[in-house]
């Protein structure tokens, strides 16, 4: 399971390197391959292994709703694989970088199953500055207590 917050910095090249708690999960349960797509404002992360999953329980979806059919759109049109180098790095697209607002700062956001990463400002604009607000204290509590927390 990928957890924890790590901060990196992307280069001119687009290439970033991958925390290395997240490398050794890659290495151990997975190929070192990421499926990376658009959502949320970020950047999801998938092993290929976990993309595959997705894959079959998408293909079997009946897609009536207009709203289902944008939201494959956007999820899997914006999907590209992404190796790993020698060195832990991977190469992020101009337009994935664009679409995630990725300069410079980046965090990786242990989600799981899946990475998320993040460009620094949109991190803290979205997640931690909401979280400190009292307004939804009550829903983040709502989940904790659904998880069991």
């Amino acid at each position: 399971m990928f957890l924890g917050r790590y901060e990196h910095t992307i280069d001119e090249k687009g290439r970033i390197s991958i925390p290395a708690k997240f490398r050794e999960i890659l290495k151990v349960k997975y190929d070192e391959r990421l499926i990376i797509t658009t959502m949320d404002g970020c950047l999801y992360a998938y092993p290929y292994q976990e993309w595959k999953e997705i894959e079959e329980k998408a293909s079997n979806f009946e897609i009536i709703r207009p709203e289902d059919r944008h939201f494959m759109r956007i999820f899997f049109s914006g999907a590209m694989e992404c190796g790993v180098d020698k060195l832990g790095r991977i190469i992020l697209p101009p337009t994935h970088r664009e679409y995630a607002g990725i300069l410079k700062d980046v965090i990786f956001a242990g989600m799981l199953k899946r990475i998320e990463i993040w460009s620094k400002e949109r991190f803290e604009e979205r997640i931690i500055k909401p979280s400190l607000d009292a307004s939804l204290g009550t829903s983040i509590s709502e989940m904790a207590s659904r998880l069991g927390i």
